[in-house]
């Protein structure tokens, strides 16, 4: 039961970064300002007048309304009087963001509803995993480890909600959940039983992990350019402006996937040549060629609706990928 519960984590964090990458894109990301309840609510309001005063209703404490553009925070359990009374509330201190937009607030609800269900699937895993405690017991302290960073991410999501999407924390908040993935990826191919026969090329071997070492170095030259573009959007300026002047680090993001291309190239034609027996390489061209073409599309098309997302989802696959390649190469059969 170990390995079915571990796959459908792995899953399932894969499912929260396509949550995240669909917040980004579509601005949800303070969709729900507090954390973490939304709007003080375990399930978030659909309307605007949910949140504002109303006579008559019973208010419990934590629960929020908008009063003056201002976030307030129930203070006790009571029911409103005709007059308000400030007594009961009390401002809300984190931040002063106080809009409600129905579709950005659901939008980042079932993210964080993805992501409970992630942190429940890898406890059910961890369950699972004391079953190997006597021939591996260090399966069990990796799914151990991997419930920890579960915890952490969730911390890591509400500091970014709490610095009203500061980009710094949204790239560790991402970079956080590749390594989720990795130590996900070793539990699974830990206890997988039957592996298909590999050679072992040291040859293969060294440049596939400079390549994930370039892909890793390539994800955080991409988030420093996004970065970038997220302070010029919260500037107002139109699409057409975004990249007209390119800053952090675009143009050696831009550069660099040419060498990641090139190294990955070099690893298919290895594999091929020497048959090696590696199938994921072919995947991993096909992905790579797909993200060079998302990030096209952005750059001279003004960023179209999806492509950012998109790109995101990729490269965080692209890397799962090229880690497991690696985990492979470490069973070598000579």
């Amino acid at each position: 039961m170990f390995l079915p519960s571990a796959k459908t984590a792995l899953v399932l964090v894969y499912l929260v970064i396509i949550a995240g990458a669909l917040v980004r894109m579509t601005g949800s990301g303070m969709g729900c300002p507090d954390w973490p309840k939304c709007f003080g609510y375990y399930i978030p309001p659909t309307e605007e007048k949910e949140l504002l005063y109303t006579v008559g209703k019973e208010y419990s404490k934590g629960q929020v309304i908008i009063k003056d553009e201002t976030l307030l925070v129930a203070k006790d359990h009571f029911v409103a009087s005709a007059n308000f009374e400030s007594s009961h509330w009390e401002k809300y201190t984190k931040h002063n963001y106080a809009i409600f937009n129905p579709f950005h607030t659901w939008v980042e609800y079932l993210n964080r509803l993805v992501g409970a269900l992630a942190g429940i699937a890898c406890l059910i895993a961890l369950f699972f995993s004391f079953s190997f405690w006597k021939e591996k017991k260090q399966l069990v302290f990796f799914n151990l480890l991997i419930c920890f960073l579960m915890g952490f991410q969730a911390w890591l999501g509400k500091t970014v909600v709490d610095s009203v999407l500061n980009p710094y924390k949204i790239t560790t908040h991402m970079l956080a959940a590749l390594v989720i993935v990795a130590v996900q990826l070793y539990v699974i191919y830990a206890v997988k039983e039957k592996q298909k026969t590999k050679l072992f090329d040291a040859e293969f071997k060294l440049v596939l992990l400079v390549t994930l070492g370039l892909t890793i170095l390539q994800i955080i030259f991409g988030t420093q350019v996004r970065e970038s573009v997220d302070t010029i959007v919260e500037a107002g300026l139109p699409k057409e402006v975004w990249i007209q002047n390119p800053k952090g680090g675009f143009y050696t993001h831009r550069s660099f996937s040419i060498l990641v291309f090139c190294a990955n190239a070099f690893l298919f034609w290895r594999n091929r040549k020497l048959q090696l027996g590696f199938t994921k390489m072919n995947w991993v061209l096909v992905l790579l060629s797909l993200e060079i073409l998302s990030g096209i599309a952005m750059y001279y098309f003004n960023f179209p609706f999806g492509t950012q997302t998109i790109h995101i989802v990729i490269a965080s696959i692209l890397f799962g990928l090229q880690f497991y390649l690696v985990l492979e190469n470490f069973k070598k059969i000579n």
